[in-house]
């Protein structure tokens, strides 16, 4: 092989295949650049900066993200910050697209949402999608907000968890991603932000993408709502010790 440069050649190629390989096995997974984007805009609609807004939803449809999916999660997100949130964040975000129309851009629309083919009433489909966000039956006393306004309760099942969380053009993941960064932004939830940064895990975000997720969202929001997360998920952390 010293004196054939082909052979070299071939030998450095294996071992840097090799080491790629390598370092992606021991390397934490974080988020993609997608899911990044669905963060920061989440964060930005929620928190009702549309100048930045402007810029992340370009960098959202540059990184892949589908219009319908930003449609999704400025719908998603009315649940935990309000409409009026939801609907100034699509607004601005009309006013993007048409921008980039005129640029000649033409952005990937994306699925719908698949028609709902489920007959049972809504409150028990709503109650099996929250059994599948918590790996656990939910049939148990309940909870005292529910016992003191029920109606709530209902709200909560029916709308929330099956008018919602039902429609598939985001999943699971990118739902409670969603949710966070929003309960994040809005601060002083804590035990409904530990209680999803705990469906996060359970559905399968690692805890090193919940750290980042954090890190995210540093730019955008004050530093004592940061600290008041990073507090939550170092806490819920080590309760999984």
């Amino acid at each position: 092989m010293k004196n054939n440069p082909f052979l070299k050649s071939l030998f450095c190629l294996f071992l840097l295949l090799n080491f790629t390989l390598v370092s992606a096995a021991i390397e934490p997974y974080g988020l993609s650049a997608k899911e990044k984007a669905i963060v920061t805009i989440s964060a930005l609609t929620a928190k009702g900066d549309l100048e930045n807004l402007e810029s992340a939803l370009v960098e959202g449809l540059e990184a892949g993200l589908t219009v319908n999916e930003i449609k999704e999660v400025m719908v998603h997100l009315y649940a935990y910050c309000g409409f009026p949130r939801s609907l100034r964040g699509l607004r601005t975000f009309i006013k993007v697209l048409d921008e980039r129309k005129e640029k000649g851009i033409e952005d990937t629309m994306g699925k719908e949402a698949t028609p709902i083919e489920d007959t049972r009433p809504k409150y028990d489909r709503g109650k099996s999608i929250l059994e599948d966000l918590v790996q656990k039956k939910l049939d148990g006393p309940k909870a005292d907000y529910a016992e003191f306004a029920p109606v709530i309760e209902v709200f909560l099942k029916e709308h929330l968890f099956a008018d919602i969380f039902e429609r598939d053009v985001l999943d699971y993941q990118q739902r409670e991603l969603v949710t966070v960064s929003v309960l994040i932004t809005i601060g002083d939830v804590e035990p409904m932000l530990r209680s999803h940064m705990n469906i996060c895990l359970i559905q399968g975000i690692t805890q090193e993408q919940l750290v980042e997720l954090v890190d995210v969202l540093k730019i955008n929001l004050d530093n004592s709502k940061i600290e008041s997360a990073k507090k939550v998920l170092d806490e819920l952390l080590k309760s999984k010790d």
